[in-house]
């Protein structure tokens, strides 16, 4: 707890920037743990080196296979949850209090009452502050060069801490989406591109409150969309990779 004069503007402001700065620099660090990069280097492989180059969860999949990219998914994914999660701690732990002295009379007797106040940091706001740190860290982790992922495993772990409701729209969008293409980028930008729409939805009718989350869903699906700009460009050009299944191998003596 902090105690700041409530008339010292200036001292109220600095108290909020030094609590979300700490948010911040917890959730970018979370964001730029390299888990691609880490699980691969595992098994002797430099993912930068491989495939699309990205140390995300599908091209660490298409090189080391299915195991390998799940355990990357859910490691990214728990990194945005742990980042909202810490956010929405810190905020709601660390207030600033002001005191009121009051001079009340009761007959000719003075009476001092001292009324003291505590007002944390908005809960929404240490929440998405830590999620988009998060999400920077990630696509710009400081260890790679500030060459990272595309963040959609993390945005998933943050959407289940954040917006559950939401998120569950999403993924099964991505799901629907992926499905019918097979391509990942395709159902990610669908996901990424619907993200503000479901929230904004859920915000007019009343089964979501806050709009800074329509603020922080808009800035995460450009983002996104924005990571996946070459992407875009291979789909329009018919050039993108697709998940297929890849054909069993025949048993020997069969023709």
């Amino acid at each position: 707890m902090t105690t700041v004069d409530p008339q010292n503007a200036f001292a109220v402001r600095f108290f909020w920037l030094r609590i979300d700065g700490l948010i911040v620099m917890i959730g970018y660090l979370l964001g730029s743990i390299p888990f691609g990069y880490i699980v691969a280097k595992a098994r002797g492989v430099d993912i930068r080196q491989q495939g699309s180059g990205n140390i995300g969860a599908t091209n660490v999949m298409r090189t080391l296979g299915k195991g390998a990219g799940y355990t990357v998914f859910a490691c990214d994914a728990l990194k945005g949850l742990l980042a909202v999660m810490a956010g929405s701690y810190i905020a709601t732990h660390h207030t600033y209090s002001y005191t009121l002295i009051h001079q009340t009379y009761h007959g000719i007797s003075p009476e001092i009452r001292h009324d003291t106040y505590f007002i944390p940091l908005p809960e929404s706001i240490g929440a998405i502050s830590g999620a988009i740190s998060c999400m920077i860290g990630h696509c710009f982790p400081v260890w790679l060069g500030f060459k990272g992922g595309k963040g959609m495993a993390v945005a998933a772990g943050m959407l289940i801490g954040m917006m559950p409701i939401t998120a569950v729209g999403c993924l099964l969008l991505w799901a629907v989406v992926f499905l019918a293409t097979r391509y990942v980028s395709l159902a990610s930008i669908a996901a990424a591109v619907a993200l503000p729409v479901f929230t904004m939805i859920r915000l007019i009718t009343g089964s979501l409150q806050g709009w800074p989350y329509f603020y922080f869903a808009t800035a995460a699906c450009i983002l996104a969309v924005w990571r996946h700009r070459s992407n875009i460009v291979r789909l329009m050009n018919g050039t993108e990779n697709r998940f297929v299944k890849k054909p069993k191998p025949e048993a020997p003596g069969e023709e």
